[in-house]
């Protein structure tokens, strides 16, 4: 992490304005990446872009490199000539503070199979010995630079969607278990869907790519986040199944990830994907996860390693278990990847989620390769003096956020998750409480602390209680849903944020 003291703020995608129900790479990200670049904030953070499923969580993905297809933006597809004014009329009305992801799905499928259709007949139609109009092979330079996963992951998607949704392993037997004859047979009998697939990557990563380029231009970095773990029903796992325990047998996951009980749940967190099989990792020279790192410094700058204490151990419970109470620590071979991925890439652009059951083994994991750790704001205040989460005793080498997207807002926290005794706590070391709300206390304190980067989430900024949450950690429904409005970002916001961060010398 580099010395300087900067600030940025949390915000998915998802949570932008739009008038299709669903935040996206179009001109609202651009306008919010103007708002960083006046208010100094030189950190974009986000959550894992993946293609979500079941729950549309971000953290359980149809794949671990693809983008995902519902944050593209139909305006952009239209400028480029892929949709006409018409396709985005009519269009009904959609609630403006959360995402109604059944109707937004169901509208950006329709606009996307009508750009993809119109994508194709240009693509039939260039004349290959035409140099002239070689910006038109573009997409078949992506699908050939990234066939080492697309290929993969148009093939599982079009496989899916032919048989009503269904998990890898429930597939036929040969298909789950990759029967080159049968893999065969499918991409001859879905030769369109399979092209639907890599045609929404291609338009993904050329938005994302602009909008990338755009905010390092602004001087913004983009902080990415790669979960630890993968989701079970994946081209990940249908594809490269020996890098995770697996029954041979069933298909399932031999052993689920998560954490024992916490701070967030009294029977821990069961999240059910399958655990890795560190041996093969090793024996395979870790392959596989340094190209899940090289393929995502395609897209971030900085990447923010989810669960990182599932480098040094991890949680594993048994099949069949309905909560993760029941589980063991069992070792993890973190040091030796993280050995070769540094004699691979250099210098390790890697920020450490290190919350939760924290040992020594994996604190001293963190510090031997200089990842800076978080430190969250909104758990300082629940013990003595001595709290590692109190400005006074963190390091500078860390990431200090009043809360993150797990974490209820700092509003909603201090109205209704804490003690009598722990809000007051809170009011004697502030001294006193702004009239602005403790929104503003709690980000003055983590811009004015030692820690080289600060991060704020946005719904802090806007002072927004708890129905601005992003996730409910153990909650299976309901989360990732909220947005914020069009006119949420005025001038007083500007303003006071670029004040703040100038008066505590970030940015």
């Amino acid at each position: 992490m580099p010395s300087s003291r900067l600030s940025g703020i949390l915000l998915h995608p998802t949570s932008f304005p739009s008038r299709f129900g669903i935040g996206d790479l179009g001109h609202e990200a651009y306008r919010f990446v103007d708002f960083l670049a006046y208010t100094h904030q030189r950190l974009w953070q986000i959550l894992p872009l993946g293609p979500t499923g079941f729950g549309n969580s971000p953290y359980m993905c149809y794949s671990a490199m693809a983008g995902n297809p519902m944050l593209i933006s139909p305006d952009l597809l239209r400028e480029k000539g892929l949709l006409d004014e018409a396709d985005l009329t009519d269009i009904s009305e959609f609630p403006v503070d959360w995402v109604d992801f059944d109707r937004a799905i169901a509208l950006k499928t329709r606009l996307l199979q009508k750009a993809c259709q119109r994508f194709q007949s240009i693509q039939e139609s260039i004349d290959e010995e035409d140099e002239a109009r070689a910006g038109d092979r573009k997409f078949e330079v992506f699908c050939q630079t990234k066939a080492s996963w697309l290929d993969d992951y148009a093939l599982y998607m079009a496989i899916k969607g032919d048989r009503d949704g269904k998990p890898w392993h429930q597939w036929d037997t040969e298909l789950a278990n990759r029967d080159a004859i049968a893999l065969q047979e499918c991409q001859e009998q879905l030769q369109e869907q399979i092209f639907y697939h890599k045609f929404t990557q291609f338009e993904f990563f050329q938005q994302w790519e602009q909008l990338k380029a755009y905010a390092n231009q602004c001087n913004v970095e983009i902080i990415g986040d790669i979960p630890i773990y993968v989701a079970h029903d994946s081209a990940d796992v249908w594809a490269n199944r020996d890098n995770f325990l697996i029954d041979p047998e069933t298909g399932e996951p031999e052993l689920m990830a998560g954490v024992p009980p916490d701070y967030f749940s009294e029977t821990g967190q069961l999240w059910g994907n399958p655990v890795y099989n560190w041996d093969y990792l090793v024996e395979t020279d870790f392959a596989w996860w340094l190209h899940r790192f090289q393929t995502m410094l395609d897209y971030v700058d900085w990447i923010r390693v989810d669960h990182f204490r599932g480098f040094e151990s991890f949680w594993a419970v048994p099949q069949g278990e309905e909560t993760a109470i029941n589980g063991e620590w069992m070792p993890a071979e973190g040091r030796a990847f993280f050995q070769k991925l540094q004699q691979t890439l250099g210098d390790l652009p890697v920020l450490a989620e290190d919350l939760g059951v924290i040992t020594p083994e994996v604190e001293a994991l963190r510090d031997e390769f200089e990842f800076p750790g978080m430190k969250i704001l909104q758990f300082a205040f629940g013990s003595d003096a001595g709290n590692p989460f109190l400005p006074f005793n963190i390091p500078r080498n860390c990431l200090i956020y009043t809360g993150t997207h797990d974490n209820n807002t700092t509003l909603g926290w201090f109205e209704n998750d804490i003690a009598d005794w722990e809000y007051d706590r809170v009011v004697d070391y502030l001294g006193t409480l702004s009239p602005d709300g403790i929104h503003w206390d709690l980000i003055r304190l983590a811009l004015s602390s030692t820690a080289n980067w600060s991060i704020i989430p946005m719904q802090d900024l806007l002072g927004l209680d708890e129905r601005g949450r992003m996730n409910t950690p153990g909650q299976a429904e309901g989360n990732w849903k909220w947005r914020y409005r069009p006119d949420s970002i005025g001038d007083w916001l500007r303003d006071r944020l670029q004040h703040l961060t100038q008066l505590y010398g970030r940015g």
